[in-house]
């Protein structure tokens, strides 16, 4: 589920075609649409059928809430059925999965212009967790400087932003999702790709600055110390030693110089 919330998240974000990196670049109604398809993509998930509420477990109809906030709002037709609240809080990447039967007892007595009303701070104590502040992918963005940001796509070209990235963001396993909203191109993946000399790997090459991918170059991965990388994910590094460009000479890098 974690990564299912990431993913529900960077979909709507969609910084490839709208140049958009956070959830709080959204409009409204996109905010709305992220928890419809937090539901539909969380039944996919757990195998799930649609029911008459939101999906059914069991042969019991169940409710999907999920929230970018603190709360949930329960509707008049939930109540007293059970409800699968779900949660994403993107300033500390962290998620939350629970149930909980709605009853009244368990709700504020106030309620919105919907007629919902929300968890009452007592409700919170009958929720049953499966999971709770549970670390889920960060935005990649979030975690970088401005000016680092700013560097990155300050570029004129695909190549030109896929350099700074890579030249940016070292030691750190960078998302293919990422790397297609850096190029901002349909052919995104030949900008990460030796290219007669003009590809990024040949322009940091030059540099002393290695790409690697998770699939291919895990051992050399591992041989220069470098996290650990999911079989999509990138990694780059500056070579500061003979050895580490030995290394990588020897995987078929193209990589003709230390960095200074």
């Amino acid at each position: 589920m974690p990564a299912m919330l990431r993913d529900c998240i960077d979909a709507v974000i969609l910084t490839a075609k709208t140049g958009r990196r956070a959830y709080e670049d959204l409009e409204k109604t996109e905010k709305t649409y992220i928890g419809t398809r937090v539901e539909i993509e969380l039944r996919a998930l757990l195998g799930l059928r649609k029911g008459r509420l939101d999906t059914e477990i069991l042969g019991q109809d169940v409710d999907i809430k999920h929230t970018m906030g603190s709360n949930w709002m329960i509707p008049t037709e939930a109540i007293d059925q059970p409800c699968l609240l779900v949660a994403a809080d993107e300033p500390r990447a962290r998620c939350y999965l629970g149930l909980i039967v709605a009853r009244s007892a368990y709700l504020t007595r106030g309620q919105n212009k919907d007629a919902k009303r929300s968890i009452s701070a007592e409700g919170f104590g009958d929720i049953l967790w499966l999971l709770k502040d549970h670390r889920y992918p960060a935005n990649f963005w979030r975690g970088l400087p401005a000016p680092v940001v700013a560097r990155i796509f300050a570029g004129d070209s695909g190549n030109a932003r896929m350099a700074a990235l890579f030249r940016e963001v070292l030691a750190t396993p960078v998302p293919r999702e990422v790397v297609e909203a850096v190029a901002a191109q349909k052919d995104f993946m030949r900008r990460i790709r030796s290219d007669g000399g003009g590809g990024t790997r040949d322009i940091l090459g030059r540099a002393g600055y290695l790409i690697l991918e998770g699939r291919k170059d895990a051992q050399l991965i591992r041989a220069l110390g470098l996290p650990s990388c999911a079989a999509s994910e990138f990694i780059s590094a500056r070579l500061r030693t003979a050895e580490h460009l030995r290394l990588a000479r020897a995987a078929g890098h193209p990589v003709t110089d230390l960095s200074t």
